[in-house]
């Protein structure tokens, strides 16, 4: 079924709001890396053309092809590995440091911070405010406020083209998608979704247009991202909520709370081509290091199902418990680190045994935590995806 889709903008700059101090001390140097790098001061990314393409080449294509193992960007030599969980009806970010698997860090930030979202050149991370209607800027060098705000509109979730062009705020309240110039925050253009709820989005292998889910509608709806109109929707039903693309570039894999699993579509014609059953409150995903398999939360089953790209079938699932949500695989590809939403914690599981190794209270309503840095040459958004 095809039809119509997505987007809006908003734009400035401000100093961060009341009961935080205008920019943070560095964390302690025992938790940085040895390496020390510079870096401007300005919370706007770099020009796209100082970045590797990011649109997809024919042939034996694979979009991750540089997320894989040790494939990190120059952009972020030096920059200590830190998880960053944003507790939304705590108003907090709490910053984990993956070796000790201790909070180091914790400080406010604006109203419902949802995710926290890697900018597109890898510079700095942005803490979606929700209800605070602001972007709160933080420096992973430090992993500290910057003091910097960036005044948006209901931001529920953030993305960017992969060219770097435009800076995408899901408004998932306004029921629309606003386009952004990501260097100053000038509002493009405001996109009307024809369908209730619209939270999470991926692109196509070519970066020109974005899939996005319209949770409480059952659809998800196709938005060109370079005339920034609607140009397309399919109905699967129940509560599609994360959207990943396959790394072949032909299929979007869409995971389902109303229906306890994934419906898979053609990527072109966003015909259904497929379900497969996982678990009640299927939610988050994430793509294996390897990039053969995606990793599905079912948040009410308290599970985490492993779904093989090549034969688009269910390979394992692991209880895991908690509510699992938002999820992030370590830089190795030996850990999935996951937000509990109802459990106010943080748990690592081994990716070989599907064991819990940790969990690590937080704040209250943990999100989408965002582990940085990781393999890739720049960021789509949303709490960490790559290419």
């Amino acid at each position: 079924m095809l039809a119509s889709a997505v987007v809006v903008a908003v734009s400035g700059c401000a100093q961060e709001a009341a009961g935080s101090s205008p920019a943070d001390s560095p964390l302690p140097a025992a938790t940085r890396s040895p390496v020390a790098a510079t870096r401007s001061s300005a919370a706007a990314p770099r020009s796209p053309a100082a970045a590797p393409s990011a649109i997809a080449r024919t042939g034996n294509l694979n979009v991750y092809g540089h997320t894989l193992p040790g494939d990190m960007s120059p952009a972020v030599t030096g920059v200590p590995e830190r998880v960053y969980v944003p507790n939304s009806e705590s108003a907090s970010v709490d910053v984990i440091d993956p070796r000790t698997f201790r909070v180091i860090a914790h400080y406010p930030v604006g109203q419902y911070p949802q995710h926290i979202t890697p900018s597109w050149d890898l510079r700095w991370l942005y803490v979606n405010n929700t209800y605070s209607n602001s972007l709160t800027v933080l420096d992973p060098r430090t992993g500290r406020r910057t003091g910097k705000v960036i005044p948006v509109t209901d931001p529920y979730n953030l993305y960017f083209t992969p060219d770097g062009q435009k800076a995408i705020v899901v408004a998932e309240g306004y029921q629309r998608l606003d386009f952004y110039n990501p260097r100053t925050w000038r509002l493009l253009k405001g996109v009307a979704i024809p369908a209730s709820g619209p939270d999470h989005l991926d692109f196509s292998a070519d970066g020109r247009s974005l899939v996005v889910s319209a949770e409480f509608s059952g659809w998800v709806v196709r938005v060109s991202t370079t005339s920034m109109r609607v140009t397309g929707r399919s109905y699967v039903g129940g509560l599609p909520v994360d959207v990943k693309l396959a790394p072949d570039g032909k299929a979007f894999y869409v995971a389902n709370q109303g229906l306890g699993g994934v419906t898979i579509l053609d990527a072109g014609t966003l015909r259904r081509i497929g379900f497969l059953a996982t678990g009640d409150g299927a939610h988050g995903l994430a793509v294996s290091r390897d990039t053969k398999t995606l990793y599905v939360t079912n948040r009410l089953a308290g599970t985490i199902s492993l779904i093989s790209f090549s034969t688009r079938k269910v390979a394992a699932t692991w209880h895991v418990g908690g509510s699992p949500d938002m999820i992030q695989v370590s830089p190795d590809g030996n850990q999935l680190w996951v937000s509990n939403r109802f459990n106010a914690s943080v748990s690592v599981i081994s990716t070989r045994t599907g064991k819990i190794l940790h969990v690590i209270g937080v704040g209250s309503s943990p999100h989408g935590l965002s582990l940085f840095p990781q393999p890739g040459r720049l960021s789509l958004g949303h709490n960490g995806v790559y290419r």
